[in-house]
């Protein structure tokens, strides 16, 4: 049996069908080098988080990676304004979104920090793992 890709979009939504057509809120995946959580939202979108968060541990200064591949966006299309008029951001505000098929997946800060870089551009097509934001923590 070969090992299932869970960064392909493809797999993801088979996965979403899967859950719904069974009457099942959600599904989490974990390996030791990386984690997929699926909750289906009844009536609203679906959201598909990494249960550890999306930064990668170092010092003041880190990287957040896509955590799965899709297409960056830096603003919810459905919506005329943008995220953030700052590059300061806290804990769990949402400060982009990656688009598989028809799912928007939210990404969120994983701690207070300021953007000091946008790494990809709006639209741009991203691996699983790559770099879409430089950010310096706060204290």
């Amino acid at each position: 049996m070969s090992q299932v890709d869970f960064t392909d979009p493809a797999t993801i939504a088979e996965l979403m069908a899967a859950l719904e057509a069974a009457g099942v809120d959600g599904l989490q995946l974990e390996r030791p080098d990386q984690g997929l959580r699926i909750i289906l939202a009844r009536g609203r979108p679906a959201v598909i988080r990494r249960p550890e968060g999306l930064a990668v541990a170092g010092a003041s200064r880190t990287t957040v990676k896509a955590p799965i591949a899709g297409v960056f966006l830096t603003h919810d299309p459905s919506r005329p304004t943008t995220l953030h008029r700052s590059d300061d951001v806290e804990q769990g505000d949402i400060i982009g979104f990656l688009r598989i098929g028809p799912i928007l997946v939210p990404l969120t800060a994983p701690a207070s920090a300021r953007i000091m870089r946008r790494v990809a551009e709006h639209g741009a097509i991203v691996g699983f793992g790559d770099p879409l934001f430089e950010i310096e923590l706060q204290s």
